[in-house]
């Protein structure tokens, strides 16, 4: 199993088992290291008898800004193998028979997003965000959104964060539905630590058939998802607009889009 500095694992007594996306001075963007080992700690989690419950959360003051496109040469180097390595992420959430809580303490964008919103319940701080940055770059969603997010708040709703790269605040997502709970950032970690300490003594064979019934009434487009993002994905990396749109990014401009 990969270790790495970028992602923090505490096993706790209660049966929790935090993950801590560490990479905070890139606001916890995903690296291919942080992205292969939070898959792998996902995926043998949902064996291991020691782990009731599965939390990720960021360090410092983001959940995650997304994909790791910093350098000049971004686009070069961004390809298929970080959409695999997302839908890794995604799919050993969803196929945890634990439940996974996402704790979202900050701005949660792009794969940052997607792999919040794939848990079964997500806490977000009431200073935190949502956003499908993908737009902005010449990209379209990724890491399952466009069934997660549509199957949780509508087609007009996922549209409006798709198609225009609005975020959504901790608020505005509760209110529509996007997340289960939403605490004041002063009571954020104590109100983490009570749903935690409630699903850790919970019945860990209900808890197990609750989720997979409950995904299989809600997500069955999941599947068909990933494999339709990783498709445009892998077409829209080789265009003209997203290499404008990660070069524009990177010098902290507006893009020019030319539709090639």
């Amino acid at each position: 199993m990969l270790e790495t500095d970028h992602l923090l694992v505490e096993q706790r007594d209660n049966g929790a088992l935090w993950l801590t996306l560490h990479r905070p001075e890139a606001l916890n963007a995903f690296s291919g290291e942080l992205s292969v080992a939070l898959a792998e700690r996902l995926e043998a989690a949902a064996s291991d008898d020691e782990v009731r419950v599965v939390v990720m959360t960021g360090s410092g003051t983001a959940f995650s800004a997304g994909a790791d496109i910093s350098g000049a040469d971004a686009h070069e180097r961004f390809d298929v193998r970080a959409l695999d390595a997302a839908n890794r992420i995604i799919r050993a959430v969803v196929a945890c028979p634990k439940p996974v809580v996402a704790a979202v303490n900050g701005v949660a964008a792009g794969v940052g997003c997607s792999t919040a919103l794939a848990a079964d319940l997500v806490v977000a701080a009431e200073s935190s965000s949502f956003l499908l940055a993908f737009a902005r770059i010449g990209l379209m969603p990724d890491g399952g959104t466009s069934a997660t997010i549509a199957a949780a708040i509508g087609r007009a709703r996922a549209m409006r964060m798709a198609l225009l790269g609005e975020p959504l605040t901790a608020r505005e997502a509760h209110d529509a539905g996007l997340v289960s709970h939403l605490a004041p950032d002063e009571e954020f970690p104590a109100t983490v630590e009570r749903l935690v300490g409630r699903l850790t003594r919970g019945a860990p064979l209900a808890q197990a058939a609750t989720k997979k019934a409950v995904n299989a009434a809600t997500l069955h487009q999941l599947e068909p998802a990933l494999e339709r993002e990783r498709t445009g994905q892998t077409i829209l990396l080789r265009t003209a607009d997203v290499a404008e749109g990660m070069r524009a990014f990177n010098a902290g401009r507006r893009p020019e889009f030319r539709g090639d």
